[in-house]
């Protein structure tokens, strides 16, 4: 039976030991394991959260606040004329985080399912918080940017590690420090100065979208 108050400090010390177990090993994890990162004992584990379904959904929600508490940091600081340079020197810092999420694509399911929805559910709102800031510019689908943004980046980070393996796959650190090597430069570069030189291509789609050509499925529009 779980106590009524249980102590926040040794419940938080779980929580986390799972959040960094879970992100190197995936949630096939012991609750042993865990127990074992936390100093304490399985049935310790037991009694603050019933079972390691339990565990995982409160580590769910921990990353998720934590994901959007560093974007919408991020954006203030941007907003306000601040650097956030010191944020990729924190690479370990955010690594369990990254790698939790990494897992959770990985894992898949119903539960890895509804996890990466509430991250583009999520990313909606920090998306607007950019917009209203000044900071982003505003888009005719938000919804649908978030969405594409939030899968386009994880796809981005599970291919390049599928491709190039990193050596210790418990390094995650080195895994973040890697991914910022390889992709950041590009990826901000297309945020802040797009890639097509003019609209064209957008306002040809958009003509085409509310009313198709009803033999669209044979003859695609000419460019």
């Amino acid at each position: 039976m779980r106590s009524a108050q249980p102590d926040p400090t040794t419940r938080e010390r779980i929580r986390d030991a799972a959040v960094l177990r879970f992100a190197r090993d995936g949630f096939g994890a012991s609750v042993r394991s865990i127990a074992t990162d936390a100093g304490v004992s399985p049935a310790l584990v037991i009694h603050h959260f019933g079972s390691k379904d339990e565990l995982h959904a409160e580590c769910d929600e921990r990353v998720l606040a934590e994901i959007r508490a560093v974007k919408n940091e991020s954006i203030d600081e941007l907003a306000s004329g601040q650097g956030i340079l010191h944020r990729f020197a924190a690479a370990d810092e955010y690594a369990p985080m990254l790698g939790y999420v990494l897992r959770s694509v990985q894992d898949g399911g119903p539960v890895g399912r509804s996890f990466i929805e509430q991250m583009v559910e999520d990313a909606v709102g920090y998306t607007k918080h950019g917009v209203e800031a000044g900071l982003v510019k505003p888009s005719r689908d938000e919804a649908g940017r978030a969405r594409y943004l939030t899968l386009s980046a994880l796809g981005t980070l599970m291919l390049e590690i599928t491709l190039n393996p990193p050596t210790d796959p418990a390094d995650l650190g080195g895994i973040v420090r890697d991914f910022m090597t390889t992709s950041y430069f590009p990826m901000i570069e297309l945020y802040t100065q797009g890639f097509f030189t003019n609209r064209r291509m957008l306002d040809e789609y958009m003509l085409y979208v509310p009313d198709p050509p009803e033999n669209a499925a044979t003859e695609p529009p000419v460019t």
